[in-house]
């Protein structure tokens, strides 16, 4: 039950010093040591009037719309830097409930649905259920490996699978159960970051389930783990998100590369690049099957299976800086991020506030 998400580029003349601590997610994903939403609030603080001076005729869902869910009812789910909302018959509504340990406000990193339909939120202080009535919240107390959870999974046996700042989890409903995966290394070039930091996890269509990791890339298969990274012979550490290709195959991305995994055979798609920079951010598919990607942190670029494009926006036009890119169950592209939720529409950014339009 994966989402598609990819984050982009952001305004640039929005890009101050505090955008060093973005890792791609997801839809994406990034790391932290306290909690994302300090790590955000100083951010947001220091940049919202000069941006939004140009959107000032609607208030936003938020001002850090972080990415969103669509379910298999068709509803929508946002996760934000102040907590969860739902848009269904074009009403939006904040879910209340959702909160710290300590009855704080949460930022939310990662929407899934689980089997049974309810609907997970990883947080920056635990898990949290929601069966349309009631909210549920889950910390490590309660035996969830560590409070500061980036990215969640539902796989086809019921079990959400929590990845977080020190490690891999699942929770089959009733208890929480660790999964052992190969320590990697700490990006000392990200403002946060963990030798245990597990950056996406998908499901495959054939129930195989990939774990993106500071240690490189794995896959579980029939129970058994095995190296990617090492198998295919990626050579960085620092694996950003994998999503399946309706094409066939997997995009991967990485701090060094994006990659198509096609069988056995992996191609460096960006190996003619000459400035990688940061990496490859997150991804996702349009419906003719091009595959849009975040490059060197903050700049758009398209590929169509045979060159890549960077994608120019008009000076009048400005998009919000961008953690997820997600297509939503009609085709349409979301771009959500600081400065709130977006659309690409006929070539330009089409602002989404709490009045829409949907």
């Amino acid at each position: 039950m994966k989402k598609e998400r990819i984050s982009f580029f952001g305004v640039k003349s929005l890009i101050i010093t505090s955008l060093s601590v973005l890792v791609f997610s997801s839809t994406g994903q990034e790391n932290r040591n306290k909690t994302r939403g300090d790590l955000l609030q100083v951010h947001t603080d220091a940049t919202q009037s000069s941006f939004f001076e140009n959107n000032p005729t609607n208030e936003q869902i938020s001002q850090v719309v972080r990415m969103m869910f669509q379910d298999s009812k068709g509803i929508i789910w946002f996760g934000a830097q102040d907590g969860a909302f739902r848009l269904s018959n074009n009403t939006l509504s904040k879910i209340d409930g959702i909160k710290s340990e300590t009855g704080g406000r949460v930022t939310i990193h990662d929407i899934t649905e689980g089997k049974d339909g309810k609907i997970w939120f990883g947080h920056t202080d635990g898990l949290s259920s929601y069966d349309g009535e009631i909210v549920k919240n889950y910390y490590e107390s309660d035996g969830l490996l560590n409070n500061d959870v980036w990215n969640i999974e539902s796989d086809t046996n019921g079990n959400i699978w929590i990845g977080t700042i020190g490690g891999l989890c699942k929770f089959n409903g009733d208890v929480f159960t660790t999964f052992e995966l190969p320590e990697g290394i700490r990006d000392t070039t990200l403002g946060v970051s963990s030798t245990k930091m597990v950056h996406c996890i998908m499901e495959d269509s054939k129930g195989d389930i990939w774990f993106c990791t500071n240690a490189g890339l794995f896959w579980l298969k029939d129970n058994v783990l095995h190296n990617a990274s090492e198998k295919y012979g990626i050579k960085t550490n620092f694996i950003n998100e994998i999503i399946e290709s309706e094409n066939g195959g997997y995009w991967i991305s990485t701090k060094e590369a994006l990659y198509k995994l096609a069988g056995d055979r992996l191609e460096n798609i960006t190996e003619q690049v000459t400035e990688v920079g940061k990496g490859i951010g997150s991804m996702s598919e349009d419906k003719n099957g091009k595959l849009y990607f975040v490059f060197n942190q903050h700049y758009l670029h398209i590929y169509d299976g045979k060159e890549i494009i960077e994608f120019e926006k008009p000076e009048d036009n400005k998009g919000p800086v961008v953690y997820q890119i997600y297509r939503d169950q009609i085709d349409r592209l979301w771009f959500l991020g600081f400065g709130g939720a977006y659309r690409l529409e006929n070539g330009k950014f089409l602002n989404i506030t709490k009045n829409g339009p949907w």
